[in-house]
């Protein structure tokens, strides 16, 4: 069965077209990504600004001749943090509605996270009893979930991702360290919180998806461009994440953009990224008492949870 899935996020909108099989696999046909910065200044208005709409409804229009060309036989969209957010998402259903035909589901936050877990699994050994964090670092908000194998079993959603934390707190270029002190408070804060509900002390390993974990990964490794294949299943010790977040943290927006895997949509908010999932993994450590000192960074995520999910679906 072909399935066409759609994940519009904070910072950027997806679309995967993709054969899944009878064992639930997927092959790939098209898989997208356009930077549309859908919820800019959502953190401070509680609006979508019309000029974010213009940019995300251009890239829907797009998508939706490619699902036509490829005769996608069920589609599904989820929107996520920042439409959860803004008082006037109606106007961006109705928009998502003219063009596709379909219902965009701004999903919750639990349900977001079960479906980011059921992406990254497939780095996951499907007999593992083992608990495994998966964190899933959005624009507009960050999943922690706990799961074995293909089961989850704890899930919380936080409003703390690149772009979000890039607006309340790194506004300097680079950031100073008084505002990167500021953000670490808050994103030790909102980790403690979300450790009530995951019990980070329980896991055996993480796993991290999303552009800003996939590009700190393409950072360590000193890529040549951006390789997908050369980051997906990629395993990188506490010391080379914090080394590679610490590196983007602290470069220029000039110097950010000049390195060779940088997707331009990024160059802006990948320091608060960076920051964010440096601080996730450092608790971990600590948390698991140095048994975790390692992460494994996906390139299978929420995206994938949606396509398999509209397969399933009658």
């Amino acid at each position: 069965m072909r399935t066409a899935a759609i994940d519009c996020g904070t910072n950027s909108i997806r679309l995967l077209i993709a054969d899944v099989d009878g064992g639930a696999g997927l092959t790939d046909v098209v898989r997208l990504m356009r930077v549309v910065r859908l919820g800019e200044g959502v953190d401070a208005t509680g609006r979508l600004a019309e000029a974010a709409l213009d940019r995300t409804f251009g890239a829907v229009d797009e998508y939706a001749a490619l699902i036509h060309e490829h005769d996608a036989e069920k589609v599904r969209f989820v929107a996520t943090s920042a439409t959860r957010d803004a008082s006037n998402r109606e106007v961006f259903v109705s928009g998502v509605r003219d063009r596709l035909g379909i219902e965009p589901e701004v999903v919750s936050g639990s349900e977001e996270a079960e479906l980011s877990f059921s992406g990254a699994a497939s780095v996951l050994a499907s007999d593992s009893d083992a608990p495994v964090l998966v964190v899933d670092l959005g624009g507009g908000s960050t999943e922690f979930v706990v799961g074995t194998g293909s089961q989850v079993t704890a899930a919380r959603s936080m409003d703390m991702g690149c772009v979000r934390f890039t607006e309340r707190f790194l506004l300097s270029d680079p950031p100073t360290h008084q505002e990167i002190a500021d953000a670490e408070v808050e994103i030790n804060r909102m980790i403690g919180e979300a450790d009530a509900d995951v019990d980070l002390s329980s896991v055996q390993g993480i796993i991290g998806v999303a552009g800003s974990i996939t590009t700190v990964t393409a950072h360590a490794l000193k890529l040549p461009e951006y390789q997908s294949e050369r980051i997906h299943g990629t395993e990188l010790t506490l010391d080379e994440i914090d080394g590679a977040a610490t590196s983007l943290l602290h470069l220029s927006r000039a110097e950010r953009k000049a390195l060779p895997y940088m997707h331009p949509g990024r160059v802006d908010v990948i320091g608060a990224g960076a920051l964010i999932w440096r601080t996730i993994v450092r608790r971990v450590a600590e948390a698991t008492e140095g048994r975790v000192r390692s992460a494994v960074a996906s390139e299978h995520d929420i995206l994938d949870g949606i396509a398999l999910s509209a397969a399933r679906r009658k």
